[in-house]
């Protein structure tokens, strides 16, 4: 029988550094099956939008995101299913043909900006975080981001920035970190903060396995 698996929400606004610190989580459980599910592949699939009305989409509001699609993938990983995460094409604000199989795995990391944000998507979290980082960080990282892997202008990324990403951050990202059970102040670079993830994480393995030992035996 597949044990359940540890699910993990690292929620935070744009640039915190959420992928950062999934990936350093994951590099400490070597033993471990763990995989990695983002938000942003659950983006609506806009191709039956003309180019110029997908670019006034708000890609910062939760009704850009088919979320519901993440809700049942994330429920098949946790009853043992193999899953076809979606591929999304950042530059035509669509869907690639083929998507990603992921297997089921003892932890999941869920990331995103508003994975806090969603009640039905924090119920099935074991452990929530919420990773905070200075405004004037997170505009720099990811101004660069988009310059380097979107090939986006830099008037582009300001005017979208000002106009539905800051204000969708105090909206909705933001708030979220109320339902957060460890606010990780400088992300990867908190040593004492990813520790204490790491050890409760494995706690939680833990206690997983142990109470599938005693199930077991009463079997």
């Amino acid at each position: 029988m597949q044990r359940a698996p540890v699910v993990i929400g690292i929620a935070g606004g744009t640039g915190s550094g959420k992928t950062s610190v999934a990936l350093k989580l994951k590099s400490y459980f070597t033993h471990e099956r763990v995989v990695l599910l983002h938000h942003d592949s659950y983006y609506h699939d806009n191709s039956h939008l003309p180019p110029a009305a997908r670019e006034r989409i708000n890609y910062d509001h939760p009704e850009a995101f088919q979320t519901d699609l993440l809700i049942e993938h994330l429920d098949r990983l946790r009853a043992g299913e193999t899953i076809v995460q979606p591929r999304y094409d950042y530059e035509s604000h669509s869907r690639l043909a083929a998507g990603t199989p992921i297997a089921p795995a003892d932890i999941i990391l869920l990331e995103g900006i508003l994975v806090l944000e969603h009640e039905a998507l924090r119920r099935r979290m074991d452990i929530r975080i919420y990773i905070d980082a200075d405004p004037d960080e997170r505009f720099i990282r990811r101004l660069q981001r988009d310059i380097r892997n979107r090939e986006r202008t830099v008037h582009s990324i300001i005017e979208q920035y000002q106009s539905t990403v800051r204000p969708m951050h105090l909206r909705f990202v933001e708030p979220s970190k109320r339902y957060a059970d460890l606010i990780v102040p400088e992300g990867v670079h908190n040593a004492v903060a990813i520790d204490l993830l790491v050890a409760k994480i494995r706690d939680e393995l833990a206690r997983r396995k142990a109470a599938d030992a005693a199930a077991e035996g009463r079997s």
